[in-house]
């Protein structure tokens, strides 16, 4: 029986903190927060934030594999400069030469933006 993917949830040192950003950079709303966690909605599944003490982001380039988002933008150029005024952060290394852009959101997770 096929399953139906409602949220993808992040661990974090401070949900509320990347919940903001993450409504910010996506358009999206937060729809609960508590001490431990926050939920997003707005876009095609949820996307949830949880406490875990101690928690220490991915690092980059690292040879264990992670997962990531990738968001299409419609000006890549704006779009990189936009998230970095939310906080995310550009890595040095950039696979992608100039097709997308790797950024980190202030916890230290990855995603790409690739122009639509």
């Amino acid at each position: 029986m096929p399953a139906e993917l409602t949220t993808i949830v992040l661990d974090c040192a401070d949900p509320a903190a990347l919940a903001a950003f993450y409504a910010k950079a996506l358009g999206w709303e937060v729809t609960h927060q508590d001490a431990d966690s926050a939920q997003l909605g707005g876009g095609p599944v949820g996307l949830g934030f949880q406490r875990v003490e101690g928690y220490r982001g991915p690092g980059w380039p690292d040879a264990a594999k992670h997962a990531h988002f990738d968001l299409t933008v419609g000006d890549l150029d704006a779009a990189v400069a936009e998230f970095e005024g939310l906080g995310a952060t550009r890595p040095e290394f950039q696979p992608g030469g100039t097709d997308w852009v790797v950024l980190a959101d202030p916890e230290g997770h990855l995603f790409c933006l690739i122009p639509a």
